[in-house]
């Protein structure tokens, strides 16, 4: 058996090292499995041979009885064997007395041919809510009160990460159906033109964050393409995003070239002053001419995919974020052609820690699409290629195409 905790003066084991220990590695990410595992090998390091940690369904009032708990098996730590007769429906009389009752049980139990066992059943109880429970079981000695007090704050430590871990899990699952609520439904642009779009959340723990598109319908058959990316994460950056949205269309409705909607936008937030700074890149494309009329506020330039699946990234100017009030937003025009694809991204698309941004945007203008693939078909292609689905942060992207006019 591992050493267990500390030591007094007189040879007796003492939690307080232990304590030290559990401060240190349990609850280490805000992933509740992670927490469990954590918890189960700090049990065997300190006090017992074998831990494993069940969990309800869902937390539960403390004061609720729970006659029939179903827990399942999250984490186990240890001699594996000696878990073996306490499965969660095996170890049932003490693991529902140490629910209900809300304290440690401990048990010496005499198992034909093999050497007594002392188990310690502990509810896994924090700020009145129970979440599970931990299970220890070792060979020898019987589990001492100082044993079984450090094993209680290991337990009761575990349970407020636990909730910590819920919460952050509610609110971003709140966010991010916001965010997702905002962006279910973009403005959709003329019949002219082939639009594609996918919002994809980082995973981890970061919150979700203000990343947006929008499409702008305008006179004479243009529309009006948008990207941008609130600065930071969390609720005020997806209410902030949904703000901009908001200002952008407004503006945009003065039919305007898209250097001076930014700068009207910039000048709206700054007045504000409560907003956060965002990058935003304004796309206008005019079937009709075959054109795209760009500006770009601190963003990313766009990447435009030719007929035969090459990429060329776009060269222009690029002002400051919005919000600054320092204006300075100069146009750009590119031609269209009706086979071009038109890429507007955030840079969760490209970044990678410890890469030049250069390298990351050669990267996508680098990719090597299948000639004469459907707009959505290509947009699947870039994420499928990038990994996006694993990216660092959020990534929003758009693609756009001019439709091909069929003789009638």
């Amino acid at each position: 058996m591992a050493g267990r905790g500390g030591e007094d003066s007189g040879g007796m084991r003492t939690p307080f090292a232990a304590m030290d220990d559990a401060v240190e590695s349990i609850g280490t990410t805000l992933d509740e499995r992670a927490t469990c595992t954590e918890l189960a090998a700090f049990a065997c390091r300190h006090f017992c041979d074998a831990a494993a940690v069940d969990l309800l369904p869902a937390d539960v009032p403390a004061t609720q009885k729970t006659p029939d708990p179903n827990l399942a098996r999250v984490a186990t730590a240890g001699n594996s064997e000696l878990l073996t007769p306490w499965t969660p429906h095996g170890a049932r009389p003490l693991t529902i007395r140490a629910l209900d009752e809300g304290h440690p049980i401990t048990a010496s139990i005499d198992l034909s041919g093999l050497v007594p066992r002392r188990v310690m059943t502990v509810p896994l109880l924090a700020h009145g809510r129970l979440y599970g429970v931990l299970l220890a079981v070792r060979q020898g000695p019987a589990f001492t009160d100082a044993e079984t007090t450090g094993t209680h704050y290991a337990a009761r430590l575990a349970a407020v990460h636990l909730g910590h871990s819920r919460q952050h899990s509610a609110m971003r699952s709140t966010v991010l159906s916001l965010q997702r609520a905002l962006l279910s439904e973009p403005g959709r642009p003329h019949p002219n033109l082939d639009l594609a779009t996918r919002y994809l959340p980082a995973g981890g723990s970061t919150l979700v964050g203000g990343d947006w598109f929008e499409a702008v319908r305008l006179h004479f058959g243009r529309t009006l393409l948008v990207v941008g990316d609130v600065m930071g994460h969390g609720l005020d950056a997806a209410v902030d995003m949904n703000a901009y949205r908001s200002m952008l269309r407004y503006v945009a409705s003065t039919d305007l070239p898209p250097y001076r909607v930014l700068r009207r936008l910039d000048a709206a937030v700054a007045e504000d002053g409560i907003r956060r700074p965002a990058t935003c890149l304004l796309v206008q494309v005019d079937p009709a001419r075959g054109t795209a009329a760009m500006a770009a506020a601190g963003h990313l330039p766009p990447v435009v995919f030719a007929g035969d699946g090459t990429g060329e990234l776009l060269e222009l100017p690029v002002g400051p974020p919005l919000g600054t009030g320092i204006g300075g937003y100069e146009p750009a025009t590119r031609a269209l052609a009706p086979d071009d694809t038109l890429l507007m991204f955030t840079d969760g698309l490209v970044e990678r820690r410890s890469e030049d941004i250069d390298e990351s945007l050669a990267r996508l203008a680098g990719l090597r699409l299948p000639p004469g693939a459907a707009v959505e078909a290509q947009l699947d292609e870039i994420l499928l290629k990038l990994d996006a689905r694993h990216a660092e942060d959020d990534v929003a992207v758009l693609a756009a195409r001019i439709r091909r006019r069929h003789p009638t």
